[in-house]
Order: structure tokens, then C-alpha cells, then sequence
């Protein structure tokens, strides 16, 4: 390819699929994607990670490899340097890469960890005269309230100072890197990494993105199924420990609000850079991808954060926004084809004409982004958990394994225990129908054509026998697609 886009990669943590004004959400907020969903780029409705929570998530679209391909399953099993990143290839092929943001990707105890898939790791500066986020802790209430895994703020008062974190200082620097980018960059392309922080807990947003979403307009909540019937009790489990039985639906709708408001402050941030990009001139000339590495409970079943091996939509359904550059056809709107993350770097690598170095198993978008093809895939794959015997796997390395004090300790606790809590689980969903293969409790199967939150475990329904059946081989062909993966440089005999 003669002329290698721009590649922009703003990747807010914890967004569900759901808060999006253009999917029909009248409550949220979101005019930047949504501008860009009409005009210049496409907007997948059904697009699913392959692992709810962070790492794990993140080791998977940067690789293009499901969490079981090479381990990726906690978050303390992050990419090692024989193993293949988006960003290193990117690097290797002529990019300057630019990073701004949080990790959650490449691990720590190496000699300059992000030399190898980046030019620059930004680090802002916060302004003075600034107001930043209160301290961590002054949400909570005691250790047997009903607030203290809650994660709960609310409006952020700024004293009337200008508002500053470390995502809006991120952007800013990716702002100024595009207004300076041929002294930083030269004739390089550019690749622009931000993984953001937000609307990742704790639920907190600053005035005027408190007062944009209408309470009333928020959807309702996603109930506490009865009993939690033929459901997995680490979701049980966890919604005993965070002890929010007593909230109001009220007091539910406020936290709700105050994530959407999250929502809008990261739109915010993205129309930033977008404004950026045309003002340089840039625009035209770049590929644009803005999704969510997984989502969030946010009141649904009485829930708050995330959990790593259950996978309601809520959590595993995420934004995916594509824009090419100018040069390749873009349908606009809104696509209902299944797509995965891993979808993402395989995308990149056809319109930078680059060769993968590895075998991957995610699918270029083009087809769908260009009007070619409605569909893109039949199905759609998340993982997590662990085997009872994987104490590698029970991240114990988190502050908050064993102590109660710890913010997640509700979810983390659970993992490290001798029980089946945690136990690795397999979900293939399509359009219509949802199933998870469990290796150690009941499996569940959802209709979701008649139950989208997912309340009912139809798993012993006999109605479904058929459709079960074809999940069930769906999966067997998926494990059997993917389950290792071939060094493309082969071995000296003698």
C-alpha cells in the first residue's frame, strides 16, 4: 500500500454497548460518536470483547488471540516479549507510536518495558490551579455499609477551578502531538494509543456531564433474578458481599446517571481529538477505532463493576466504532453484523497493508465498513475463569485478594478461595441465542429474542434442545479453530 494511514486507537475502559445516543439510547449523551457513526464511519451494534475485565481483554485485542490461546486469563498474566502486539508491529513497520494512558498490557519487570511498542509513553502533568478528584476513599461508608463496595461518588464539585485528570491530560498531549507532529514524528505515520481511564469506577463525573443525562430516561435496570436460579453464584456471591441490598431504585438511578455522565465526559474527550485531527488536516487521513475493552454492571442485577468469568451483555456487549481513511469506501450508520474485538488489529493490518507475523483469528472489518457485507461473523466468543488446580490463576497478586478493605475485594476474594466460584466458563453467543459451557456448575442458555436481560436460564428447556445443540457444536468448532497457535518461523533439524 502506497500510503499508510493515520491510526487513531482511543480506547475508553469499561463502557457498555448500551450508552450510545446513536443505538436508540435517549439518556445518553454521546454527540461526538455519534456524529461520527453518521457521517464517516460505522457503528457495530453487536460487538462483544473477549474477556470482561481489563488485561485480559486488552492481551486479546492487541494480539488478535482469544484469552485461551496463550493463557491470557488474570490480571497478572500480561504480554511477554515473545508475543506478538499490535503496537510493536505497528512500530516495527514505520509507525510512530504514541502512547497515552493507562497499561494493563505489557508487564512491568522488564528493562524498559515500553520501549519496544512505542516511541513515546506520555506522562501528563496536572495544571496549577487545577481541581482533580477527590481522594479514593471518601465514597465509602463504614466496612458494613451499604456503600462500601458501592464505588459510588456522584457530582465531583470543583470549587470552580477548571477540571483536570489524567485522561483529559492524555488527550491534550495527543492533541499537541498532532498540532507538532513532523517534529516529533518527521514523514512517519502516526499511531495514537489512549486508553483511558474512564467511565471506570468509581462513579464520578464533574458539572456541566453530571447535568446532561435525564434520570427518568435511563433504562431500566436489568432485576435481581429470583433466588439467582441455575445461575452462577460468584454473581450471588458478590452481590452479598457488596451488601447494596438497600438501595432505592432512586439511589440505583443516581449511580446510573452518574456513569452516563462518565459517558459523556469521555465523548467529550474523543470529540477533542477528532476536532484535532481535522484542524491539522490529519483527518482524512486516518483510521479511526473507538471501543470500550469491556463493560459494566451498573446497577444491572444489583451489581456494580464487573466480574471476569460471567458474560451478561452488560459487560461483554461494547461500543465499537470504525473510520477508515478517506481513500476506502465507508457505508456510515449502523451495523448489526457480529464482530469481536480481535477484529480490531486485523483490521489495522489490511489498511496499513501490513503482514501479520503470527497467526491470529480476528477478520478485517472492510467488508462490513465499506457496504460489501452485512454480515461478518456467525457467532461471537468471551471467556474467563480458571481450572480448580490453576493457583497461578487466582490473582493473588491483587491488593485486594485477601484483604476486605481492598475496592474489589467482593469479586477478587471470591477468585482466590478453593472453590468453584471462579471456575472457567466459554460463552458463544449469536443474534438470538446466548449459551455458556461452565466446567464446574449447570450451564445457561438464554433466548434472547424474548429475554435480553438475560433473567431465565432455559438450559433444561427442552424447546431449545435444537438450538442448544447447534451452540454446543458452534463451540466444539470454535475451540477446535483456535485452540493453539503455530510459530510462522519453524525449527533447524539434524
Amino acid at each position: 500500500m502506497a500510503k499508510k494511514p493515520h491510526v487513531l486507537i482511543f480506547n475508553p475502559d469499561q463502557w457498555r454497548g448500551d450508552v450510545l445516543g446513536h443505538m436508540g439510547n435517549g439518556a445518553a449523551v454521546t454527540p461526538n460518536v455519534d456524529r461520527l457513526a453518521e457521517r464517516d464511519g460505522v457503528s457495530f451494534r453487536n460487538a462483544f470483547c473477549q474477556n470482561p475485565v481489563c488485561t485480559p481483554s486488552r492481551c486479546s485485542f492487541m494480539t488478535g488471540w482469544y484469552p485461551h490461546t496463550r493463557g491470557h486469563r488474570t490480571m497478572f498474566h500480561m504480554l511477554r516479549r515473545d508475543e506478538p502486539v499490535l503496537l510493536k508491529t505497528l512500530k516495527d513497520n514505520g509507525y510512530y507510536v504514541w502512547w497515552g494512558g493507562k497499561n494493563d498490557l505489557v508487564p512491568a519487570q522488564y528493562e524498559d518495558p515500553y520501549g519496544p511498542f512505542c516511541d513515546e509513553k506520555y506522562e501528563p502533568e496536572r495544571p496549577e490551579g487545577t481541581a482533580g478528584d477527590p481522594d479514593d476513599e471518601c465514597w465509602r461508608g463504614a466496612p458494613d455499609s451499604d456503600t462500601y463496595y458501592s464505588f459510588y461518588h456522584g457530582k465531583v464539585e470543583t470549587g470552580g477551578k477548571p477540571y483536570w485528570n489524567r485522561d483529559l491530560g492524555n488527550v491534550l498531549g495527543a492533541v499537541e502531538l498532532l498540532k507538532n507532529r513532523k517534529e516529533a514524528a518527521g514523514d512517519k505515520p502516526l499511531c495514537i494509543y489512549l486508553p483511558l481511564t474512564g467511565p471506570h469506577p468509581t462513579y464520578r463525573v464533574h458539572e456541566p456531564f453530571y447535568g446532561m443525562t435525564d434520570p427518568e430516561a435511563i433504562p431500566e435496570r436489568a432485576p435481581t433474578p429470583e433466588g439467582w436460579k441455575d445461575k452462577p453464584i460468584m454473581l450471588r456471591d458478590i452481590q452479598k458481599r457488596q451488601n447494596m441490598f438497600t438501595w432505592t431504585e432512586e439511589r440505583w438511578r443516581e449511580l446510573r446517571r452518574t456513569y452516563y455522565g462518565m459517558c459523556s465526559w469521555m465523548d467529550h474527550l474523543f470529540g477533542l481529538v477528532v476536532e484535532a485531527l481535522k484542524e491539522t488536516g490529519a483527518y482524512d487521513d486516518t483510521a479511526i477505532f473507538f471501543f470500550s475493552d469491556h463493560g459494566d454492571f451498573t446497577g444491572d442485577y444489583g451489581l456494580v463493576e464487573k466480574n471476569q468469568n460471567t458474560f451478561e451483555d452488560c459487560l461483554t456487549r461494547v461500543p465499537f466504532l470504525v473510520k477508515p481513511p478517506a481513500w476506502i469506501k465507508c457505508r456510515g450508520g449502523v451495523s448489526d453484523a457480529i464482530v469481536e474485538l480481535i477484529d480490531m488489529p486485523a483490521t489495522v493490518e489490511a489498511w496499513t497493508g501490513i503482514t501479520p507475523g503470527h497467526t491470529h483469528f480476528g477478520r478485517s472489518l472492510e467488508g462490513v465498513v465499506t457496504g460489501e457485507a452485512e454480515e461478518h461473523r456467525d457467532a461471537a466468543f468471551c471467556e474467563g475463569g480458571r481450572l480448580l488446580e490453576e493457583k497461578q490463576s487466582r490473582e493473588f497478586e491483587s491488593t485486594s485478594s485477601t484483604n476486605p478493605k481492598g475496592h474489589y475485594w467482593p469479586r477478587v476474594g471470591l477468585q482466590t478461595e478453593d472453590t468453584i466460584h471462579h471456575g472457567k466458563a466459554v460463552m458463544c453467543r449469536t443474534k438470538e441465542f446466548k449459551y455458556v459451557q461452565r466446567l464446574y456448575e449447570k450451564d445457561e442458555f438464554y433466548d434472547l429474542k424474548q429475554d435480553p436481560m438475560e433473567i431465565v436460564n432455559e438450559i433444561d428447556n427442552p424447546e431449545y434442545a435444537g438450538a442448544l445443540e447447534g451452540l454446543k457444536e458452534r463451540m466444539l468448532k470454535f475451540h477446535l479453530e483456535t485452540n493453539d497457535n503455530v510459530p510462522f518461523d519453524t525449527d533447524a533439524r539434524w
